[in-house]
């Protein structure tokens, strides 16, 4: 038991819980997303957008709940990665937040008034809020890859030299399409499980062509992180049951390095894999109509290994320093004290499966397509 509260063990605990945490955001957010995403393609009238947006109303609230218990975790695990994080990332985190918002206000105002252009302009305020959303959680992304232009002095006091444009730089907008094609092929898988025809089927179209784009832009990702964009590696000893100091390391810079886990350990190449093999696998389920729940397991097992990747990619950091590497946050060197971990882990194990059963509950209560006739009576799946 006591190995389990070792302070280096701890540290990793809270990487791994940290990455599912983020995980089961893009899985069970991210087809909320990406189903808003595909709302003016899949419903041709009223009542078929009704469908698409009834199949996400009854849950994508209670969705969020991933991203907030993310953002918790790093506020109270990873402490200088959410004062880098919130305060360097403004803009990009603004402009996701104004994303996030405009989704309950198009969901709660959109069937209050039933003219075409008002409800028209609901429609593409939930289209452009998830788009937008899914593009700059990946552009956040693709700069923690890239590293951030940030640097602590001697008593760790942070400068930030981030701008939006800088942070719409060419890689970080790759990263930004990969992960908005991959929500809206798992978007459009999950209208395959609750939408009626029509719209599922327009819905597995474009998700084909979203899969497809998926694997293209992934590869074209692996490419840029082999030959283009330059990774950090830490190259001094580091004591993981050391008091966290992020300038207590030294670190080296250079192309290619973000490959470097996967040479160290072949294991980690599970997580590519599972990526390129999930969208390809949802690629040729989405041609019928006939498994559509084995192909949002596919879209799921796609969003899992992409995700995945760009968190073994780092590792061992949260957030590299493009600025001055010597200040990346490490997960060795970035986090709360020991009995802090300790004490949320343990909260963790006792109220995250709670979390989860009453999610489970939830899904298994609302389970069932949304048809054209439940949207027309009002009743179950047709609220909005």
């Amino acid at each position: 038991m006591s190995f389990l509260f070792d302070y280096g063990t701890l540290r990793l605990t809270w990487w791994l819980l940290l990455g599912v945490l983020l995980i089961g955001f893009a899985v069970m957010d991210g087809f909320d997303l990406g189903v808003a995403a595909l709302i003016p393609w899949v419903g041709r009238n009223d009542v078929e957008r009704r469908i698409a947006i009834n199949a996400i109303g009854p849950v994508w609230e209670g969705n969020q709940v991933w991203l907030i218990l993310g953002a918790g975790a790093i506020f109270a695990a990873w402490p200088p990665l959410y004062a880098v994080a919130f305060s360097g990332f403004y803009p990009a985190m603004f402009i996701a937040l104004v994303a996030l918002i405009l989704r309950p206000v198009g969901f709660k105002f959109r069937s209050k008034v039933e003219h075409p252009l008002w409800r028209s302009t609901w429609d593409w305020t939930l289209t452009v809020g998830g788009a937008a959303a899914a593009l700059v959680f990946g552009v956040a992304v693709g700069n923690a890859l890239e590293g951030a232009p940030f640097a602590f002095d001697q008593d760790l006091r942070a400068s930030y030299h981030i701008t939006l444009i800088g942070l719409l730089n060419p890689f970080a907008l790759l990263a930004g399409l990969v992960s908005l094609a991959m929500l809206v092929m798992h978007g459009a898988a999950y209208l395959g499980v609750k939408a009626d025809e029509p719209v599922a089927g327009r819905a597995r179209r474009a998700g084909r062509a979203a899969a497809l784009a998926t694997i293209v832009l992934f590869a074209i990702g692996g490419l840029a992180v082999a030959f283009v964009v330059k990774g950090y590696r830490v190259v001094s000893a580091i004591d993981p049951s050391a008091p966290s100091n992020p300038l207590g390391k030294t670190v080296e810079q250079g192309t290619g390095l973000l490959l470097a886990n996967y040479g160290l350990h072949p294991w980690t190449l599970a997580a590519p894999i599972l990526g390129f093999a999930g969208a390809a696998l949802a690629f040729l389920l989405l041609a019928s109509s006939r498994r559509p729940a084995a192909a949002l397991l596919a879209t799921s097992a796609s969003v899992i290994g992409i995700v995945a990747t760009a968190g073994v990619s780092m590792f061992p950091f949260l957030l590299p320093s493009s600025e001055s590497p010597a200040s990346g946050l490490t997960v060795w060197d970035a986090s709360s004290s020991r009995l802090t971990l300790a004490i949320m882990l343990v909260s963790v194990v006792m109220f995250v499966p709670i979390v989860l059963a009453y999610t489970a509950w939830v899904y298994y209560a609302l389970r069932g397509r949304v048809t054209a006739q439940g949207v027309a009576d009002g009743g179950h799946g047709g609220a909005y």
